[in-house]
């Protein structure tokens, strides 16, 4: 396991108000476990959940994302603007539940501290 310069405190993403789920375009990958996962949870079926919510990115599968409201970038297809929370949380895939904890991040925190006000240097 890597071991990281930082903690963080998950309390601190109820006032955060979704950065992690908005910005630039990109990619939230998810397995075919999670797309099954999130289709139950949704309640639609795992082939018309795909179509409306997966696109393929080479040999991989994202979740869609969306222009937010104000036109100033991306957001996650399932991230309410309105109440600034995610609307599959507890089925949210495995990169969202890990975040912050990329190894991106691993040797490079400064970009993090911009992104996350829940992380905070050792």
């Amino acid at each position: 396991m890597l071991e990281y310069d930082f903690t963080f405190d998950p309390s601190k993403c109820e006032e955060c108000g979704g950065k992690c789920c908005t910005g630039e375009s990109g990619y939230v990958f998810v397995t075919p476990y999670d797309i099954e996962e999130i289709s139950k949870f949704l309640n639609m079926d795992f082939n018309e959940f795909s179509v409306k919510f997966v696109r393929k990115v080479g040999y991989k599968y994202s979740l869609t994302e969306k222009i937010q409201k104000d036109g100033k970038g991306h957001a996650c297809v399932f991230f309410d603007e309105e109440t600034r929370k995610c609307q599959i949380y507890s089925r949210r895939p495995k990169q969202c539940v890990s975040f912050p904890f990329w190894e991106c991040y691993k040797d490079d925190f400064e970009p993090l501290l911009k992104e996350c006000i829940g992380v905070c240097k050792k």
